[in-house]
């Protein structure tokens, strides 16, 4: 049926209202969002005259009066807006916070916290800035919940995070009971600030929970703690560690056995440089190679090539932990090609706390073939950790020419079979 004029005219007035009210709507929205993104105060006001329900310009523009005029009781009104305008938005009752912080309004300012806490829990940025107004409202039992909330999500905070803990509160067992989640990550970044504490005793029971933990911890963790306990001479634990990383930390085929104190004598392994396996220095002078063309029992040894004008040792050296007052039995193959110099590179090993040499070889040179070394020491009544190396004699002499090393080994004398 068709339409009479008049309802023609009717329904196009109808539908044009209809358009020129979006059309207005949209405008007003675009207008306001440009408004909106304006830094000074004259836009931020007409966005919010523009859209007085609109959380986010009430927000921005209590920001504005906040951080750029100072005006602590606009800023608190213009929050105040902006969270009964959207309750749920976690960040605008962490504004009102701080604003009611530096108003001096401090139950205000615990009741806001409440409310940001409560809307956004599992929010570390919310909880990072709520632990941060909880600590200086001296509140530290909220001040760590909220730090734990950080530790438990975030894996690029944890190193500040627990700084902060510890500076609030620099107690060892109750952080570890209350705050400090059980994610190996954040036990190794608390066990890497405490090493540089040198918090000893904090450290090693940081240790004991990553340990119990059971859960995978990156190598270079094990090697940076065992570098602090060596240098602590704190051998007992270093051995410990060691042998708690053999699963932890894919270390099994680096553990030292009755029938070899020395880790990786034959080279069979790849060079860790870390922990008891060997360590080692590169230089200019000494240049250091796992050679698959050269062996004594096994598939290739350590080929070392001096070509220098000064030199103490070549750079290659290992930590055994050994028992004090105990007699060890040391082996170990050379063979040397066109080594120069007067003198030569000898096998030491010595008291790495003390210096005191238990064994030292005679030159290793003019040997073609592969050709033993051995001697028998007992260490002294203080003695837990011996150094091998290779040394240069006489030091800081020129020398030149190539050795290749192989099946290393030290033993209890007295163990059964050695």
């Amino acid at each position: 049926m068709a339409l009479s004029p008049g309802r023609r005219l009717l329904l196009l007035g109808a539908s044009t209202l209809v358009v020129l009210a979006y059309v207005g709507f949209a405008l007003t929205d675009y207008l306001a969002a440009r408004f909106s993104e304006k830094t000074d105060l004259t836009n931020l006001q007409r966005a919010v005259r523009l859209q007085p329900w609109n959380a986010e310009y009430r927000n921005r523009l209590g920001r504005y009066f906040f951080f750029q005029e100072n005006s602590t009781d606009d800023s608190v009104r213009s929050y105040l807006s902006a969270v009964s305008l959207n309750p749920h938005q976690a960040r605008y009752w962490i504004d009102l916070a701080n604003a009611y912080q530096v108003q001096g309004s401090a139950q205000p300012e615990e009741d806001a916290l409440e409310h940001a806490v409560r809307v956004g829990p599992t929010s570390t940025t919310i909880a990072w800035d709520a632990a941060s107004l909880y600590s200086v409202l001296g509140d530290t039992e909220e001040a760590l919940r909220e730090f734990r909330t950080v530790l438990e999500h975030d894996p690029y905070l944890p190193p500040a995070a627990l700084q902060l803990c510890w500076r609030i509160k620099p107690d060892i067992d109750g952080l570890l009971r209350d705050v400090v989640p059980p994610i190996a990550a954040v036990y190794t970044s608390f066990l890497d600030f405490l090493i540089s504490r040198k918090e000893t005793e904090s450290a090693a029971k940081v240790w004991t929970q990553v340990a119990a933990l059971h859960q995978p911890v990156e190598q270079r963790h094990v090697f940076d703690y065992m570098r602090y306990l060596v240098s602590r001479q704190e051998v007992d634990q270093a051995r410990l560690v060691w042998e708690q990383a053999a699963n932890l930390s894919g270390l099994a085929p680096y553990q030292p056995s009755p029938e070899n104190l020395v880790v990786n004598g034959d080279f069979r392994l790849s060079v860790l440089n870390g922990g008891f396996d060997w360590l080692y220095q590169q230089s200019s002078d000494v240049s250091l190679a796992l050679d698959p063309t050269q062996s004594h029992s096994g598939y290739r040894s350590l080929l070392i090539n001096f070509d220098a004008r000064s030199l103490d040792d070549a750079g290659i050296q290992q930590l055994i932990p050994v028992q004090p007052g105990t007699e060890y039995d040391f082996s170990a193959y050379f063979k040397a090609e066109d080594i120069q110099g007067a003198g030569g590179p000898r096998f030491a090993i010595q008291d790495l706390y003390s210096g005191q040499t238990y064994f030292s070889s005679d030159d290793l040179k003019d040997s073609t073939s592969w050709k033993q070394v051995s001697g028998i020491f007992t260490t002294g009544p203080g003695t837990k950790l011996l150094i091998f190396r290779v040394q240069r004699v006489p030091a800081r002499s020129p020398i030149r020419g190539k050795l290749w090393i192989d099946d290393i080994r030290l033993v209890r004398t007295n163990y059964e079979g050695s």
